[in-house]
Order: C-alpha cells, then sequence, then structure tokens
C-alpha cells in the first residue's frame, strides 16, 4: 500500500486544498458529502457583492443581473458538472422544492396523455424527501407506489427496475448515488429501461454533482434534481437546482406559479401565463446570495475538470477502503467494493458506530452516521488530503477501541 505522503506528492489536484478555509488545520472533515468546506474565495467575493452589487446598485442590481442569475449560472452547472446544453437548468428553491415540482409536474403531464399510468416506481432506500415527496404526491393526485426493495449497501439494478416498469408506469424516481452507502446507479442503463416501459424518469443527483461525471443529455434523462451545499460548496441552504430536457419544457406545466416564472413577471396581471423555456419551471424570488457563493466553487472544478475530480474521488475513497481493511478489522463495508460502482463516499458497518461518531466529533474527526451502523466517509476530492484519510481512519480504529 501507498503511503499517504507518497499519494499526496502525486496527486496533481493536491493544490487545490489550499483554497478551503480551515483545511490546513488538524481537523479531518468525512462530511463532505453533507456540507462542503467553503472555498477561500467566497468570502471575498460575499463581501463585494455586498458592497458593490448589493450596497452600491441596489434595485438596479434585479434588471443587471440577477433575474437572469437562475438561468445563466444554471447553464454553467450544466456545462460544467452536469453534461446538459444550455437552457435546461435553473438554480432556485431548495432540493424538496424542485423534487414536489418535477415529479408533480411529470405525473400531472402523464394523467393527461396516458391516464392508464398509475404508478411512481421509487425505491426502499431512496433518500428520505424523495420518498415523503412520493407519497405526498400519490396521495394528492390518486397514484400508487411500486415499491423496490434494495440492499442497503448497494441499490437498484438494472434487472430489479425492469421487473417492476410496465403499462402502468407513470414515473421512476432514482438516486444517481445513493445517499447511505455510496452505490452509482447504472444511468444510461436504468433510464432506457425506464423509456422502453414508457415512463418518465428523475435522477436524485445530489451526491454526485460536482464529484461524478454526468451526462444528462447523452443518457437522454427527462428530468434531474440536486443540491449545490456538498460537492458544490455552496454553503449551508445554498440554492437545490433542476434539470428539464429541452423537449419536455413545453409539455409540462410546474404546479408552484410563482411571479418569477411568468412569461412578464412585471405585468402583474390577473392570469398566470408562464415564462417560455426553463424559466417557467422558477416560482418565486431567487437566493441571489447563495447563488454568489456558488461560483466560486463552480470555477475551480471548471478549473480542476470533472475527469480528473472523479479519478481523485476514485482514489480517496479506495485508500480509505484499504486502511479500513487494514487497520479495521471488526468492521465491514457498507458500500460497493468496486469503484466503478461507488461514488464519494465509503460507509463502514459496525454496532458501535453512532457511539464512535460521537467520540470522533469530540476530537474533530467530523464523519456522519446512518442507520444502521454506518459511519460515513465523505471525501470531497479538492479539499481532502490522503493524509487527512489515513489520521481519520486511524482515529476510527482508536475509538473502537
Amino acid at each position: 500500500m501507498s503511503t499517504a505522503t507518497d499519494l499526496d506528492v502525486a496527486d496533481p489536484l493536491a493544490h487545490f486544498r489550499e483554497r478551503f478555509v480551515g483545511a490546513s488545520s488538524d481537523l479531518v472533515y468525512f462530511d463532505g458529502n453533507s456540507l462542503g468546506r467553503p472555498v477561500a474565495a467566497t468570502a471575498e467575493r460575499l463581501g463585494a457583492f455586498v458592497v458593490q452589487e448589493w450596497g452600491g446598485r441596489l434595485i438596479r442590481g434585479w434588471d443587471e443581473r440577477w433575474m437572469d442569475l437562475p438561468t445563466t449560472l444554471g447553464d454553467d452547472l450544466a456545462r460544467i458538472c452536469l453534461g446538459a446544453a444550455a437552457g435546461q437548468t435553473a438554480i432556485g428553491d431548495s432540493t424538496t422544492v424542485w423534487l414536489y415540482k418535477l415529479m408533480r409536474a411529470a405525473v400531472d403531464h402523464v394523467a393527461r396523455t396516458e391516464p392508464s399510468r398509475t404508478e411512481i416506481v421509487i425505491d426502499t432506500d431512496n433518500f428520505p424527501t424523495d420518498r415523503y415527496v412520493a407519497e405526498g404526491i400519490a396521495a394528492e393526485r390518486g397514484l400508487s407506489l411500486r415499491w423496490i426493495e434494495v440492499d442497503t449497501s448497494a441499490g437498484v439494478t438494472p434487472e430489479q427496475l425492469r421487473e417492476v416498469v410496465g403499462e402502468r408506469t407513470a414515473l421512476v424516481v432514482l438516486n444517481h448515488v445513493a445517499y447511505r452507502s455510496a452505490w452509482l446507479a447504472d444511468a444510461p442503463e436504468l433510464t432506457r429501461i425506464a423509456h422502453d416501459a414508457g415512463a418518465l424518469v428523475l435522477w436524485d443527483l445530489c451526491h454526485s454533482a460536482g464529484a461524478v461525471e454526468v451526462e444528462l443529455d447523452a443518457w437522454d434523462v427527462d428530468l434531474a434534481v440536486g443540491c449545490s451545499y456538498k460537492y458544490l460548496n455552496g454553503g449551508p441552504g445554498s440554492p437545490a437546482f433542476g434539470y428539464v430536457a429541452e423537449r419536455l419544457q413545453g409539455e409540462l406545466t410546474q404546479p408552484i406559479q410563482g411571479w418569477m416564472g411568468h412569461a412578464d413577471p412585471f405585468l402583474m396581471g390577473p392570469g398566470y401565463t408562464p415564462a417560455g423555456g426553463i424559466r417557467r419551471f422558477i416560482s418565486g424570488t431567487p437566493p441571489i446570495l447563495g447563488m454568489v457563493a456558488m461560483q466560486a466553487m463552480l470555477e475551480l472544478v471548471e478549473e480542476a475538470g470533472i475527469e480528473a475530480i472523479r479519478a481523485k474521488s476514485v482514489a480517496l475513497t479506495s485508500y480509505a477502503v484499504e486502511l479500513a481493511d487494514a487497520h479495521l478489522p471488526e468492521v465491514t463495508l457498507a458500500s460497493p467494493r468496486d469503484p466503478a460502482r461507488r461514488g464519494g463516499h465509503v460507509t463502514l458497518h459496525h454496532d458501535q458506530m453512532r457511539e464512535v461518531t460521537a467520540r470522533l466529533w469530540e476530537r474533530d474527526v467530523i464523519p456522519d452516521y446512518r442507520d444502521p451502523g454506518g459511519l460515513r466517509i465523505g471525501l470531497s476530492p479538492l479539499s481532502t488530503s490522503f493524509d487527512e484519510v489515513e489520521r481519520g481512519i486511524a482515529a476510527v480504529a482508536e475509538a473502537l477501541r
């Protein structure tokens, strides 16, 4: 096994680490897949925004830049991280709100065009919000849920999806990277299976955007949603994004009709006329401050390149697995061992991991815990070193003892 020092010296992305607040400290941060470290340039950028744009331009900022920021920044995100052409991605709202809008728009469209399709397919280990939103929409629209039972150390396979989709399927909702196990789904194949059954598919990209290569257009994806506070380092509560394939934009009616999605937001007329393109899926006033914080990280991702970031992610998680195999004999791997099937984090299972996580936090080693018995190690490629991984796994071994 290579040493952490050797791996850090050979790492072509090592120099990016110094651009993050706190990365040079002794703290071990294993939770970059829940909340990314702030980019150092973000503080200066936010300060300049307050003084120059907000303070200097005041209300004029809406006409000069802010009104278009949800779509212009969405296009940047699409180009850099999502493998999507311009005009299909918008930023604003929370992940939950985007999930509701796009799931509801999808099933309502199918109800108009193929009313016999009355099922939403979703797996039992999908992220809780996705499941809760799907349950709520099914209750609202008189639909039923078709559950895929999955192994919590893996995720949905093509064989499992093929067994449950059919002539009654309206929408399939899937995570690209499973939040618990880091299972990396075969997105193009699963999308093809859903389409062959005549269904639409919505992908949750929360644990993949910025860490895993995504090709929404090439995969022929219909809809996608993701957050920006994990590997996109936008900060706590930073806005989410929604993707709607261009071919569907004129067909879907989004259910939260707000003034910002109107064809003429300042007409203030008595009726609602949706804007053209992706803008019709925006609802209310966009969170401009949150978008400003996203920009610095998107620039770093573009500079590093998503392929290089993915390669570093694979190297980090593989090193964590090697160290766990060598130093944590009492622990089992609750993530795929094959790095091609694994996203940007690793989950280690032991019955005492809840208590171990609490002990580690007291020592400035910060993983997170997920039932059942899972210590989750989230390794954000640009801000995490191999030395940090080595020190963190050593701390896990000591806490278990």
